[in-house]
């Protein structure tokens, strides 16, 4: 018997995982993106300001 007889895995395994990763990263950012829209205060000034408190 060869070697070249034994079995391998599939290159296909390869691009699944990709794909896993892939949707992982998407489901991630769009957590964090909402996460992000959660923290902003409500009401958002139009003159540039953060609308954060400053202590002067």
């Amino acid at each position: 018997m060869s070697k070249d007889t034994a079995p391998q895995k599939p290159p296909k395994s390869n691009a699944l995982r990709e794909d896993r990763l892939k949707a992982a990263l998407k489901a991630n950012m769009a957590r964090r993106k909402a996460q992000a829209r959660a923290r902003k205060p409500k009401a958002q000034t139009g003159n540039g300001q953060s609308g954060q408190d400053k202590e002067d």
